[in-house]
């Protein structure tokens, strides 16, 4: 029987995983007219680097969200979107640059 590590090596699995998911085109956005489209933009994280239980939720939800657009046979796109805490960011750049 194979020796189980004691902890998960990410690396080892996810490394065959990704080259899969590349070949694949899973992370191309593909356009198909006849669909309708759905699309979810992710903010990014806060410039203060502090996540909260509402970061883990407002994802999942977006997830959720997401996964049920596709199951509905809309042509669902969940991407990284832009700042959306300007005020937040801007105090905290400022604060350093003082």
């Amino acid at each position: 029987m194979a020796e189980i590590t004691k902890s998960y090596e990410p690396g080892e699995v996810e490394k065959a995983w990704y080259a899969a998911w590349l070949q694949a085109g899973a992370f191309d956005g593909k356009v198909d007219p006849s669909r309708p489209a759905y699309c979810i933009a992710i903010p990014p994280p806060n410039v203060t680097g502090v996540l909260t239980m509402g970061h883990v939720l407002n994802n999942t939800l977006q997830d959720i969200l997401t996964r049920r657009a596709r199951l509905e046979g809309k042509g669902a796109l969940w991407i990284p979107g832009t700042d959306h805490g300007g005020g937040a960011g801007t105090a905290q750049i400022q604060a350093n640059a003082a």
